[in-house]
């Protein structure tokens, strides 16, 4: 049944109803809006005029490619605000060398060349943002921008920057990606207002969405105004069928054989609601004089409700009664114990729920100032993300119960199948079971971010030193993180009819994985949330003191940054090609300080530890341009990606479910690397290219994992995850693009296009974790993806099917007796169709993952299963009105 709502009743045809109000002169009033002419495309005065929105970015996006001083791609606000893009990740996911992370179907994280999204730098609009963090289970990630954060339709361009120039904020071994959000002197006086609804396949729920956005230029152009505002939802279903690992010590009998640990059907969903603004404000007195003011908030609740029921392989509970392989019953393939029944295995009915909240503010102000050969800037802004729970009963609640029974499971059908999992006892019947630790673990994630720099240039002349710039800048950042964990036993070990029968529900859905064969648990007991939280968690322990547990995953980092550049702007003509570029150094001080408590035997204590590190970046970029229509390029800098911050952290988080725990190494130095570039482009019409690029990155001191046993007071032995420095490697490739629109055929085969690109990456590594020797790996570098396009627009119609793939990746290290974890090759089908009416009005539909992906990993072998996800096909349909 689909969802009711009065807001879905309501935003569409208030599009309409205010399109009918507008008079038909207010277009004429109006230049600056959009409008699609009947046939192909022209040039006037030298300017491209491609009709067709999506042809009309791509030629917009490959100028600035062509003209850029540094290698530069970039994507125009014409290709997110209509391509299938629900924020600004799904909206690079085309840009050449860029592969993005969809949990759940959402894009949420951002890689470059083969390396993650912490090794990324974000910026908005040029200048640095705060951070929200994990907060949703018991992980924090540090650095990565969730670009969830950032509607796409506030967003007018985005750059991604690979070869760096002395004046750019360092942090990227990656990419810097600036996100530039619209302007009011830019767009002028229009107003936009987008009504449309995301329909989920796997919820069968659709959810409205709105957009305004209204901008105003004075007569004289000298002031400018923006403001704009969204509504967003989106209901969510994701069936994952989870395992933890696969270990070679964790069934005695089985000694140096593979076996799977801990493994969980779940059905988990999420009630996504996004409320975000923006203010834009500009004053531009005299040409040489603007100010422009920015504001920017978002708030992002997602309720997330999840319906698991763990089985634990190897691990009984009880250490009088160890889980043990019945002997004769292993199925054997190389180092593996594909299948075996085993006595004593735990199965664990579990539901687990938070409100995870995300806010997200970003203020900041800009004065220029361009006179003659003169150009002058100073910049500031302040940001805070804070990534939250509201309140104890949404703060990552865990209702459990459990029992103990024979489990016979057999993994021959690999990893894209269920395995079989059966057990002699009903995992629907709450006669079996007993309740045990009920758990909630809220946590409080600040992060503030303040910003500052200053820049002067000068136009030299037209010899070989064209220009001199030099500026400084100053950056300070502060993360508070904190996270409590009631461990609440009152219970433990009780029939789970103690807690009523309103504790418990069966599994509300009948086709977990329904397109997946297998013979893996389909149904099962779930608790009820509320009714633990009400009968379990008292005044008396919600207002105890912190445990030492507590402090040790708590944890405060600061960064105090000051940098300074010089930078030379140089060109001279070689015989008829000319040669233009820049050059310059980088200096970077940042002084650093990671606080928390460690544990001295029983006794908690507060440490905190100061680094600071000193580094130049030095930087070069060539432009020839060979002939009108051919550039090459070349490219050498010095780079620097800083620590994650939980990796920095003095912080031991230990796992309540497992023996392990993860921790922070405030000794930690920064990730370095030389790299160097070489492109040529081949720029045929002024509607398309063909490009390739070389690149090399030579990375020193790079972090790895290290995983030792250490002893915890309370819980005994588990295995600690932290990271050290001493690792080397080296990242290398290519990259190819392509873009075309065929206006070589007739009419009306004219409006057809494509958009293309390949990334080829190799990696040289050597590095260990634990006692395990991983080589030519590293975490998130996937060594192949590509995109295709093909594109259709002619008058009114503009349709657009794109096909995203990358190869299989390292997204876990494992550890001496842990096999490694890869993510398999992962492909999605997204599509458009639009159809503009009027001049003023469009109606779309879009579509997200039409062939109904599924994503898969494996532990090292695809005999030893992984996790299946499957969040099924988005549907997003709707109106545009613009005015």
């Amino acid at each position: 049944m689909l969802r009711t709502s009065r807001l879905i009743g309501a935003t569409l045809p208030l599009t309409l109803a205010a399109l009918l109000a507008t008079p038909a002169a207010l277009a004429q009033t109006n230049p600056t809006s959009t409008t699609d002419a009947p046939t192909g495309d022209a040039e006037q005065d030298g300017e491209i005029v491609v009709t067709g929105s999506y042809a009309r970015s791509i030629a917009t996006a490959t100028e600035a490619k062509r003209k850029a001083a540094y290698g530069l791609d970039s994507i125009a606000s014409t290709d997110i605000g209509k391509f299938p893009a629900q924020n600004v990740a799904e909206a690079l996911q085309v840009v050449p060398g860029v592969a993005i992370t969809r949990p759940r179907g959402e894009g949420l994280y951002v890689s470059v060349r083969g390396l993650g999204p912490q090794f990324q730098n974000t910026l908005v609009n040029g200048r640095t943002v705060a951070l929200n963090d994990l907060i949703e289970n018991g992980g924090a990630n540090g650095r990565q921008f969730r670009f969830e954060m950032l509607p796409a339709e506030f967003v007018s361009s985005i750059d991604v920057v690979k070869t760096p120039t002395p004046d750019m904020n360092e942090g990227a071994l990656g990419g810097n990606i600036d996100v530039k959000t619209f302007h009011p002197l830019d767009i002028g006086t229009r107003t936009t207002l987008n009504s449309r609804y995301t329909f989920t396949a796997q919820t069968h729920r659709v959810e409205p969405n709105a957009t305004l956005l209204t901008s105003y230029r004075s007569p004289d152009e000298t002031f400018g105004i923006l403001a704009g505002a969204q509504y967003w939802g989106k209901q969510v279903r994701n069936d994952r069928f989870m395992n933890f690992g696969w270990n070679t010590n964790l069934l005695g009998s089985a000694s140096g054989l593979y076996t799977p640990t801990r493994t969980r059907p779940t059905i988990e969903t999420e009630d996504r609601k996004r409320l975000s603004g923006i203010v834009s404000a500009q004053w531009q007195p005299t040409p040489a004089l603007r100010t422009t003011l920015d504001v920017i908030a978002t708030r992002l609740d997602v309720a997330y409700d999840e319906f698991g029921i763990d089985i634990y392989p190897d691990d009984s509970g009880d250490k009088k009664n160890p889980a043990a392989i019945v002997p004769g019953s292993t199925k054997i393939s190389g180092n593996t114990v594909v299948g075996a029944t085993i006595n004593n295995a735990r199965f664990m009915a579990s539901r687990e729920y938070s409100l995870n909240r995300h806010d997200l503010l970003t203020v900041a102000l800009r004065q220029s100032f361009d006179q003659g050969r003169w150009h002058a800037s100073a910049d500031g802004s302040w940001s805070t993300a804070h990534s939250y729970h509201p309140s104890n009963a949404e703060g990552t609640v865990r209702s459990r119960a459990q029992f103990i029974a024979p489990l016979t499971y057999d993994a021959s059908g690999g990893y894209k199948v269920l395995p079989t999992l059966t057990t002699t006892r009903d995992l629907t019947n709450p006669a079996n079971y007993a309740v045990t630790t009920f758990n909630i673990a809220p946590k409080n994630s600040k992060d503030w971010d303040a910003y500052g720099r200053a820049d002067l240039g000068y136009d030299v002349g037209d010899g070989l030193l064209r220009k001199i710039a030099a500026g400084g800048e100053y950056h300070w950042r502060k993360r508070d993180y904190r996270r409590r964990d009631y461990l609440i036993d009152t219970v433990k070990g009780q029939p789970l009819s103690v807690l009523g029968s309103g504790a418990y529900q069966q599994l509300p859905y009948d086709d977990f994985l329904a397109g997946v064969t297998g013979n893996s648990p389909r149904t099962w007991l779930v608790p009820v949330t509320k009714a633990y939280y009400d009968a379990l968690f008292t005044p008396a322990i919600a207002n105890a003191e912190l445990l030492p547990a507590d402090r040790r995953s708590s944890f405060v980092t600061s960064e105090k940054i000051a940098a300074a550049y010089v930078r030379a702007d140089y060109g001279v003509m070689l015989g008829s090609v000319e040669v233009t570029g820049n050059i310059g150094a980088r200096y970077v001080h940042t002084d650093q300080v990671a606080s928390g408590t460690l544990t001295t035997g029983s006794t908690p204590q507060a440490v905190s530890y100061p680094k600071t590190f000193d580094n130049i970046l030095p930087s070069f970029n060539l432009r020839a341009e060979l002939t009108p229509k051919l550039v090459a390029r070349l490219a050498a800098s010095r780079v620097l990606t800083r620590p994650n911050i939980t990796d920095t952290a003095p912080r031991i988080t230990v796992s309540t479910d497992a023996a392990t725990a993860s921790g922070g190494n405030p000794q930690l130095n920064p990730f370095l690397a030389t790299q160097f570039d070489g492109s040529l482009e081949w720029y045929f019409n002024r509607r398309g290219a063909l490009t390739g690029a070389l690149f090399y990155k030579n990375l020193d001191d790079y972090i790895t994992a290290q995983n030792v046993n250490i002893d915890i007071p309370n819980r005994g032995t588990v295995l600690l995850s932290t990271s050290v420095n001493g690792g080397k490697a080296k990242v290398y490739g290519f990259e190819a693009a392509y873009n075309q629109v065929f206006t070589f055929l007739p009419k009306p085969l004219d409006g057809l296009g494509v958009q293309a690109s390949y990334t080829h990456t190799s990696v040289e590594a050597n590095y260990t974790a634990g006692n395990r020797v991983l080589r030519n790996e590293m975490l998130g570098l996937s060594k192949q993806s590509y995109n295709l396009v093909g594109f259709y627009d002619y008058g009114p119609v503009s349709a657009r099917l794109s096909y995203v793939w990358r190869d299989k990746y390292l997204s876990g290290t494992g550890s001496t007796s842990q096999a490694p974890t890869f993510t398999a090759p992962f492909g999605s089908l997204d599509g458009n169709l639009s159809l503009r009416v009027t001049p003023q009005l469009m109606f779309s539909v879009e579509g997200i993952n039409l062939a109904g992906a599924r994503a898969y990993t494996y532990n090292d072998d695809t005999l030893r299963f992984g996790e299946i996800n499957y969040y099924g096909r988005t549907i997003l349909f709707g109106a545009r009105a613009e005015f």
